[in-house]
């Protein structure tokens, strides 16, 4: 991303258009590729199997309406902010805040949960590697691979995606011959064999690790800036990938939960290696593929939110809505360094507060996953909003991609959302007050700094007309 350079108290991005479609599909299907590899057993924990497989039915039909509704929106208005971008235009500052604000928490939470996964399998391979070390390594070097330049990361990712995606066919593939409907089903109703009222709350509890499997495919309107022919080429990427990411979440946990007993792996960082390891034992060569390919889908996502959470810092720092310290731009790699940092630091301290953070019983991985849905619920809440709000105000914004069946689609995207947001908000009130009090303590810094607001120059994307 090139200097924002100013020109009669406008905006004028020189942004240079490095990503064609198969870049942004793998940017779209790696920042969410993790929630393959774990994370998702926890909802096993809470709603058993046939529990969970209904709750990632519901919230893969709220994805799938909520990305053909974005779509519109990331075509419409091709902006480095994002969700951030859109709430601004439809509602102005305020609305721009709090769709920023949950973004920025969704993208910032999200990474420290996957390097301390990453921590996780290196462990399994070299136990004398501290998982919290491994995590820290992990942050460092991805921070100076996305400082070097937008190309550089993007085609790393796309590499890594790809073999994540393979690794994942594998593993189906090496599990299937010991799979059992029978060993999938059993004690499958939040840990019976019979539905009850239970069940539902059980359900509903397992919701923040559904979205899981999804979390942050948004994340590639935050590239927008970045694509070439970004009207053409957004909604290919965006459509093949929750069409890749579904088919990989449904296949992952089906045949997961039918090798054993599921309820070995559904408190793990590491469910895959474990489920194969029932087929094929602790020393088989099939176990070491899959212990160093699951690291590339780790890789894949903690890299690509890593460049969501530096564009999106760096976007509210350009407005204005953060100091504007974190929007200076690297001169020889013309990225957002110092907003990579930040992220950076923030993760770091999260990873090191895991042995001393546990709230309502749970460890601090579930609960920074949960921190990290609020955010991402509310942001898409927000986006629906936007979505609806920019029809009725700007009916003649060229929109290169309109949302299939509006208003069906983006309405129920949104009432599944307020659906998910009431759910998780009630089986997780400890985090959902502490996500609340961050809000809170963001709108009052809000509130302070509206001359710095106002002292940034105009961008004219952002401007209602």
């Amino acid at each position: 991303m090139s200097e924002v350079k100013l020109n009669q108290n406008k905006v004028v991005r020189e942004l240079k258009p490095t990503l064609g479609a198969i870049h942004l599909w793998g940017i779209a299907v790696g920042l969410v590729i993790s929630g393959d590899y774990f994370g998702w057993s926890y909802g096993w924990a809470t709603a058993g199997t046939l529990g969970f497989l209904i709750s990632v039915a519901l919230i893969s039909l709220m994805y799938v309406t909520f990305i053909f509704s974005y779509t519109e929106l990331t075509t419409s208005i091709p902006h480095a902010g994002g969700p951030f971008a859109y709430a601004l235009r439809a509602y102005g500052p305020t609305g721009g805040f709090f769709a920023g604000a949950a973004t920025l928490i969704e993208f910032v939470f999200a990474p420290p949960a996957i390097a301390l996964a990453i921590g996780a399998y290196l462990n399994i391979q070299f136990p004398f590697i501290d998982p919290k070390v491994a995590a820290v390594g992990a942050y460092i070097i991805f921070m100076i691979l996305n400082i070097l330049g937008m190309h550089i990361a993007a085609n790393f990712e796309l590499f890594v995606t790809v073999l994540a995606i393979g690794e994942l066919l594998v593993f189906m593939g090496v599990v299937s011959p010991g799979f059992s409907w029978e060993h999938f089903t059993a004690n499958g109703w939040a840990g019976t064999n019979e539905f009850s009222m239970a069940t539902l709350g059980g359900i509903g509890a397992s919701i923040p690790f559904a979205i899981w499997f999804f979390l942050a495919i948004e994340g590639v309107a935050m590239a927008a800036e970045e694509t070439k022919e970004p009207k053409k080429t957004v909604p290919k990427a965006y459509i093949c990938a929750i069409l890749t990411l579904v088919f990989l979440a449904m296949g992952v946990m089906i045949f997961a939960g039918g090798v054993g007993d599921w309820r070995e792996l559904s408190n793990l960082n590491d469910p895959l290696p474990k489920a194969m390891q029932v087929i094929v034992g602790e020393n088989s060569g099939w176990m070491h593929m899959l212990v160093w390919l699951g690291l590339f889908g780790l890789i894949a996502s903690f890299h690509g939110i890593m460049m969501g959470y530096s564009r999106q810092i760096f976007a509210l720092s350009r407005a204005g809505y953060m100091p504007t310290y974190f929007s200076k731009v690297n001169k020889r790699f013309s990225t957002p360094h110092r907003a990579v940092l930040l992220g950076g630091v923030i993760g770091i301290v999260a990873i090191f507060s895991d042995n001393f953070i546990v709230i309502a019983g749970q460890p601090l991985t579930a609960n920074i996953i949960t921190m990290a849905v609020f955010g991402a619920i509310t942001m898409y809440i927000i986006s629906m909003m936007s979505l609806i709000k920019l029809r009725k105000t700007e009916p003649n914004l060229e929109r290169p991609f309109d949302a299939p069946l509006y208003p069906f689609f983006p309405v129920l995207s949104m009432v599944i959302a307020v659906i998910a947001l009431i759910a998780v908000a009630w089986y997780n009130k400890v985090v959902f007050l502490i996500y609340v009090i961050m809000m809170v303590l963001g709108y009052a810094y809000f509130l302070m700094s509206k001359s710095t607001r106002e002292s940034v120059p105009e961008d004219d994307m952002l401007v209602r007309k």
